[in-house]
């Protein structure tokens, strides 16, 4: 038993190198806290005399692997700063026949985040586009993508203090760096000439990586809310033919997610 304890110590301090765990040779230190805490564990409830070492060695790489990719996965999820986490798989597509199902789940492939282009989601208040965007983000997030949610007027503040404090350009980097950035409400009001060329200068920037886009406007109508008709052609024209356009018609759902009132009499 001693002999046997002695054995199980051996193999919890051994430091295997990237290549034998991993085979990564860029990977950090292999062994982490929780990878070696957990091998006295699997010599109790896996090591058995039908299961070899190199076996045993690939299980126990391959929980590591699970458990890293897990970590990984909530961390991309935290850092995309959702409103809320929804899937495409919980967005109610018989809210209404005017929903165009099919492309919004050939959506759910992603070929549009792989190619670079972006999405457009628009219609009246209430159908659904930011469950939608925000399902789309979760699929990107769910592989491997990172994804990152505001509200378009709160990204138009965010670089006007930039201007303030000279840190624009930083923020700006922030923005282009997700593989994908969703603006919510995006053309809910005019621009100012300040808010329109900074506009112009995220999408520039992000030329190549993927935009999801709400709005209650269609994209044609957006053009009259830049007070500048030159920099409204130059900007609207690469995003829109950069493009997934997605109508959203239909009554809205929300009254239907509205919690009941106890006192209202079911019919």
């Amino acid at each position: 038993m001693r002999h046997q304890r002695h054995g199980q110590q051996q193999l919890a301090l051994h430091r295997f190198t990237p290549d034998e765990v991993l085979g990564d040779r860029t990977a950090a230190p292999v062994l982490t806290e929780d990878f070696t805490n957990c091998v006295a564990d699997y010599i109790v409830e896996r090591h058995h005399p039908d299961l070899g070492h190199l076996d045993f060695l690939q299980v126990l790489c391959q929980d590591e692997i699970t458990r890293r990719e897990t970590v990984a996965f909530q961390r991309r999820l935290h850092r995309a700063k959702f409103e809320q986490q929804v899937t495409l798989e919980e967005f109610d597509f018989t809210a209404s026949s005017k929903l165009p199902a099919a492309q919004i789940r050939d959506l759910g492939a992603l070929r549009w985040l792989h190619a670079g282009e972006s999405v457009i989601l628009f219609g009246p208040v209430g159908v659904g586009k930011t469950h939608i965007a925000q399902a789309l983000g979760h699929l990107a997030v769910r592989q491997g993508a990172h994804v990152r949610f505001a509200k378009t007027s709160r990204i138009l503040a965010d670089l006007a203090g930039g201007h303030a404090d000279r840190t624009w350009e930083k923020r700006v980097r922030e923005l282009v760096r997700p593989d994908v950035l969703i603006l919510d409400d995006f053309a809910m009001r005019q621009l100012s000439a300040a808010q329109a060329d900074d506009l112009y200068e995220l999408v520039s920037e992000r030329q190549g990586r993927s935009l999801i886009i709400t709005s209650n406007r269609a994209p044609s109508d957006w053009y009259p809310l830049f007070p500048n008709p030159v920099v409204a052609e130059s900007l609207l024209d690469r995003l829109i033919n950069t493009s997934h356009q997605v109508i959203m018609n239909g009554p809205s759902y929300r009254p239907n997610k509205r919690p009941r009132n106890p006192t209202d009499k079911t019919k």
